[in-house]
């Protein structure tokens, strides 16, 4: 229990990378995101089917298959650094994007078809109709999945420990290592500090949630 005490700044430098990948990969994830669902709902078929490809690539593939094919193939083609924050944030960032796409589609899919041909009708174009009249719409429903896709990811990047980015699971692991008999109080602290993340999260997709509802 003491080691835990003493670590204390450890553990607060783990989380703070935690944080800040889960903060990078997250925006750029939702941007990523965005761009695909748009893609998936498109009226050219091609624009359709590579972003179908796209999100059952990456929806489907283990998110530690994404890290070892971008960790270790794609440097070699000059693409990307081998290891490092932003590898990190990549891997993180093209995982999540696919459960986002899915998420915004869901929600692009929930709004009623006769706005949009009411959008077509008086000439609004598709970006002009998806982005004034079914976004804004849609986002009210999309935001609670978008948070839990949010508190997924914010997991996940705990797989960037095996992949030389010193985060929450990264820290406990070099704190385990001169502690083994301490080796529980600091997976416990660990959590504590995955909880200090994803709790609040899930606390606002509940409110968002139920401001929802009560709208409707």
């Amino acid at each position: 229990m003491e080691t835990v005490f003493a670590s204390f700044p450890t553990y607060v430098s783990g989380f703070l990378v935690t944080l800040q990948l889960t903060v990078w990969s997250g925006v750029i994830a939702l941007a990523l995101g965005l761009v695909v669902a748009a893609l998936r709902v498109a009226p050219l078929r091609p624009l359709r089917l590579l972003a179908a490809v796209y999100v059952e690539l990456f929806r489907n593939m283990p998110l530690t298959l994404i890290f070892f094919f971008e960790v270790f193939v794609l440097p070699q083609f000059g693409v990307i650094p081998p290891l490092g924050f932003w590898t990190a944030v990549l891997c993180l960032s093209t995982y999540t994007s696919a459960f986002v796409a899915e998420a915004m589609r869901s929600g692009i899919n929930s709004v009623g078809v006769g706005q949009a041909e009411a959008a077509r009708a008086i000439g609004l174009t598709f970006g002009q109709t998806l982005g004034q009249i079914v976004l804004p719409q849609a986002v009210r429903t999309v935001v609670p999945p978008l948070i839990n896709v949010l508190i997924a990811l914010a997991k996940n990047t705990s797989v960037a420990a095996g992949f030389a980015v010193v985060e929450l699971t990264a820290t406990g692991r070099r704190l385990s290592q001169p502690n083994p008999a301490d080796t529980v109080w600091i997976l416990a602290g660990i959590a504590v500090f995955y909880l200090l993340l994803t709790i609040p999260m899930g606390l606002i997709a509940g409110a968002v949630e139920r401001k929802v509802a009560f709208s409707r």
